[in-house]
């Protein structure tokens, strides 16, 4: 067994559960870290996949009460249909987008100076948001009416370019559409089940040749890692914004861009392509 192998592992799971449901960019993380790591060859494809899923799985259980709510309520209650509505048609632009775009996207982008890149506009973003005054309409999720779903969704989609953050584009994007912090950040975890379960079944099917079975200890020690980091990350995450603005997140993806691209320009490391 390779020891190296699965420290690699428990690093990257680390950093996808920690940074999922953060709005710093979990797929910008791991491009960067995997690529510093030597982590990033065909059966690392189907690593972050895995350790993707334990990461949904982790808001799921975070979440579990609410979600069993609604599921035996679908028959009876408006309430509950309402709320997978609303999911679903917060879905469908980056499910739609991503149907078109996605390989391209892959191809051409996911590489550590588009996510450095990404990482500092999203950043400066963040900042302009935060600068302005805001009345918040919308105090819980089951107040959002379907336009604000579908704007949100939009703003999701813009989360295909790797570094940009699902959760931020979800965050910032509730924000600006006057739903409350607590509010956009509960949206974005709900919205992330669907829209992770259907990107993670994709790349399974589009990698599946790439699965093999000697790599399942590897695979195991990630996912737990995710599951773990997830769970923290979320809890975490809904105590912090209760108090805090993103502003300190803003900051952190400015800083870590702006050293990704001076290693790049001084040549300090050798960064792979696309």
């Amino acid at each position: 067994m390779d020891l190296l192998l699965l420290l690699k592992a428990l690093i990257l799971g680390i950093v996808e559960g920690a940074t999922e449901f953060l709005p710093i960019s979990s797929t910008g993380h791991l491009i960067i870290i995997g690529d510093l790591l030597g982590y990033n060859d065909d059966t690392s494809k189907v690593f972050k996949i895995v350790i993707q899923l334990a990461a949904i799985l982790a808001v799921c259980w975070e979440y579990r009460a609410r979600l069993i709510k609604v599921a035996t309520g679908l028959p009876t209650q408006p309430s509950a249909r309402r709320f997978v509505g609303m999911l679903i048609i917060g879905f469908l632009p980056a499910a739609v987008l991503g149907l078109i775009f996605h390989s391209t996207i892959k191809e051409l982008l996911f590489n550590p100076i588009t996510v450095a890149t990404a990482l500092v506009v999203g950043g400066l973003i963040i900042l302009y948001v935060e600068k302005r005054t805001y009345h918040p309409r919308i105090n819980d999720v089951d107040e959002m009416r379907w336009g604000d779903a579908l704007k949100v969704g939009f703003a999701q989609a813009l989360a295909m370019i790797p570094g940009t953050s699902r959760s931020g584009a979800t965050i910032m994007g509730g924000l600006i559409f006057g739903l409350s912090r607590k509010t956009a950040a509960e949206f974005s975890f709900f919205l992330a089940i669907p829209t992770m379960f259907a990107a993670t079944v994709y790349d399974l099917y589009k990698n599946w040749e790439l699965l093999r079975l000697e790599d399942l200890p590897v695979f195991a020690v990630g996912f737990i890692a995710s599951f773990v980091a997830g769970m923290w990350a979320v809890k975490s995450f809904i105590k912090f914004i209760s108090n805090h603005t993103f502003v300190v997140f803003a900051w952190y993806r400015i800083v870590f861009g702006l050293i990704v691209l001076a290693t790049w320009y001084f040549g300090w490391v050798e960064w792979s392509e696309a």
